[in-house]
């Protein structure tokens, strides 16, 4: 069974959606099978990974509401190398429809039992809200990824986003852990970024990534593309901080098997 990852936080603007795009196309070069799950209406996981929304006949909507198999929605993100669920503006609508359904906040883990096994990693790229769309990838999820701009509001955000993820804990996923906390757009000549850099470390320890995600106009240019920086300029720094960040993933994944199989 694929470990399912909801790349999420409340806060718009913190790097969420490049993180999604960037770390399935490094997880993927890294020879591991990855799906990225556009749970977002605004579709710029879809776009970024060169898929075209306009042309979209089954998305993430149809799935989500039952009209459509996450298999025949699913599409390669051909350029680099993983698979993608769309998603387009019609997910407002579904968002609208769920929530007069029984069950509204179950829907995609029910939808992804039949493909999650067929993946090593299911990342879902969330809206920048906690509303019904990211309480159903909250619920599917095994481990949540938040991308943090180190900056003023950051921590003030991710409380918030801590208490969503413990009341989810406590109601209908009681697996849903941390997977992992990971700076981004950081700037090391800025002495803001710093301190908050040091007190997250200091508050959330061992689930700080390593990784730290630099301000990098590559990064910036390639959802313009249609691909992932990898694809854009694998040497540009925000290439290699993802490659990076995905290796660190798979090897701290290697290290809870081997203390699990002890």
């Amino acid at each position: 069974m694929g470990r399912v990852i909801a790349v999420t936080n409340q806060k718009g603007g913190v790097g969420k959606t490049t993180t999604a795009v960037n770390l399935a196309a490094c997880l993927a070069a890294n020879d591991r099978r990855v799906l990225l799950i556009d749970i977002d209406p605004q579709g710029n996981a879809t776009t970024g990974s060169g898929v075209d929304k306009a042309e979209l006949e089954l998305t993430t909507c149809e799935v989500l509401l039952g009209d459509a198999r996450a298999m025949d929605a699913i599409r390669p993100a051909e350029d680099d190398g993983f698979a993608i669920l769309p998603a387009n503006a019609d997910l407002t609508a579904a968002e609208v429809r769920l929530m007069q359904e029984i069950g509204r906040e179950l829907k995609l883990r029910q939808a992804l039992e039949p493909v999650a096994g067929l993946f090593d990693y299911v990342l879902v790229d969330c809206p920048p809200s906690i509303n019904m769309l990211t309480l159903n990838a909250l619920t599917a999820a095994n481990g949540v990824l938040i991308p943090i701009q180190c900056e003023y509001y950051a921590l003030e955000g991710l409380s918030s986003l801590l208490e969503t993820v413990r009341q989810i804990r406590n109601s209908v996923n009681p697996g849903l852990e941390i997977e992992g906390l990971l700076r981004t757009m950081y700037d090391p000549r800025n002495r803001l970024a710093n301190e908050v850099s040091a007190q997250l470390i200091k508050h959330f320890g061992d689930k700080v990534y390593d990784t730290i995600i630099p301000r990098n106009v590559r990064l910036a240019e390639a959802p313009s593309f249609g691909v992932s920086a990898l694809v854009h300029d694998a040497r540009s720094s925000g290439s290699k901080a993802y490659m990076a960040l995905a290796q660190e993933m798979i090897a701290l994944e290697s290290a809870g098997e081997q203390a699990g199989a002890a």
